[in-house]
């Protein structure tokens, strides 16, 4: 997820995103866990993506989100 597309994003949906994306990393982790993820670093994507959410959300609930 590129930071203008979290940006345009409405608080409702950052924090469906954001439950989202918990959501997957644990998912990942339980596959890493088994053996069965091919791909690591999803999980640091969807991480990172994680991170853009929550910052963009504090930015809004501090209202200097533009």
């Amino acid at each position: 997820m590129k930071r203008k597309e979290v940006r345009d994003l409405a608080a409702e949906e950052l924090r469906q995103k954001e439950r989202e994306l918990r959501d997957e990393i644990f998912r990942l982790k339980m596959k890493r866990s088994a053996s069965a993820l091919e791909n690591k670093m999803l999980i640091r994507n969807r991480r990172r993506d994680l991170a853009r959410v929550i910052t963009v959300l504090r930015a809004k609930a501090e209202g200097k989100a533009n």
